[in-house]
């Protein structure tokens, strides 16, 4: 007899309970069902006109959403990290720039003990003077031959030099500049940094040995005197190292010997010789080499034949021809002004002047 649960006939042979039940190790659990892409309609659903016996289920995207999920999180999690790493240590690496430091300058005139000489033209002038055997414009500034430092490349080194040496022409033989029609050439080269400086000793000079115009270049009082000869007479060297890791210094010393004449004067006009020895000293960081600008860090010149009692801090007023210095001595000296930049005047050697 069959049990409770068993039909009357007893179990069908092929049944379940069959001792040949192939089917029994198929098993459709719930996760089989819900991942099966026909669903049958439910019986009040197929009472309605026309309806299908089953419909296509959607396609679960639970696994690709917690992918998405977990992808969107590192990211977040690698963009956080990145942003506090660059705020952490943006400022502590030796790299960081350092702004650079305001000009210091000094321009010392020298004054004639006689006469100054002159002569009808240039070339006899140059001939007899101590400037006879210099070069003519920029040739008398070579590049010296380079080599790479600790931390700065050959190419770096030779970079720099190529830079200072440009501004060397730019402020000292430009004729716009030299004529007080231009600055552009000069101011183009400097360091972002020195700007305010700069346009600040043009339209406020002071002779506080930090915006004097002519210690940035050499520019001549255009009502006194106008160039002779642009073929300007020049010797100078350059030489380059380290100021420290991060910091190329030039240092540049350079004789310009100028040709001049009075304004508005004749052709056939007496000439004179004026003589400046500019000694600067510029510094290139990295990004200054990069972008090709420098640092200008001192300024110090000795020009003649001047009259100490003349202003040189906006024009070099030179003594042309037959003029002799007036008497006085420089600008006064405030010792008790801490920004006060000492008045110095020397005297200009007869060996300096041309023989005629």
């Amino acid at each position: 007899m069959g049990g409770p649960g068993d039909p009357p006939e007893g179990t069908p042979e092929g049944g379940p309970g069959g001792a040949e039940d192939e089917y029994r190790s198929v098993v459709f659990d719930e996760s089989f069902v819900r991942a099966a892409r026909l669903q049958e309609y439910s019986a009040q659903e197929r009472m309605a006109d026309h309806a299908p016996a089953v419909r296509r289920r959607p396609p679960l995207h639970r696994g690709l959403k917690r992918q998405v999920l977990i992808l969107a999180l590192l990211i977040a999690i690698a963009f956080g990290t990145a942003i506090y790493m660059g705020v952490r240590h943006s400022y502590s690496t030796p790299q960081a720039r350092r702004s650079a430091e305001a000009l210091r300058m000094n321009v010392i005139p020298l004054a004639p003990q006689g006469k100054v000489p002159g002569a009808a033209d240039a070339e006899s002038l140059y001939a007899h003077s101590p400037a006879a055997q210099f070069e003519v414009g920029a040739a008398g500034i070579p590049l010296p031959a380079t080599r790479s430092t600790a931390h700065f490349s050959d190419s770096q080194v030779t970079a720099a030099l190529s830079i200072a040496r440009n501004y060397l022409v730019r402020s000292s033989l430009d004729p716009d500049v030299l004529t007080a029609r231009q600055v552009r050439p000069a101011r183009a080269l400097l360091d972002s940094d020195q700007l305010d400086q700069f346009d600040e000793s043009f339209d406020h000079p002071a002779a506080d040995g930090h915006h004097a115009p002519t210690g940035w270049l050499v520019r001549f009082d255009p009502s006194r005197a106008v160039l002779a000869d642009d073929r300007i007479r020049v010797q100078g060297t350059l030489q380059a190292g380290e100021a420290d890791p991060a910091t190329l210094e030039v240092n540049a010393d350079t004789i310009f010997v100028y040709a001049l004449r009075p304004t508005g004067a004749a052709a056939d006009a007496p000439v004179s010789l004026f003589t400046v020895r500019r000694e600067l000293t510029f510094r290139f960081d990295r990004d200054d080499l990069r972008v090709g600008q420098i640092q200008l860090a001192t300024s110090y010149a000795q020009a003649g034949p001047l009259s100490c009692a003349e202003d040189a801090t906006s024009y070099l007023r030179p003594l042309l021809s037959g003029q002799t210095a007036r008497s006085g001595g420089p600008a006064g000296t405030d010792p008790f002004a801490s920004d006060s930049a000492t008045a110095l005047c020397g005297t200009l050697a007869a060996a300096a002047q041309p023989k005629v």
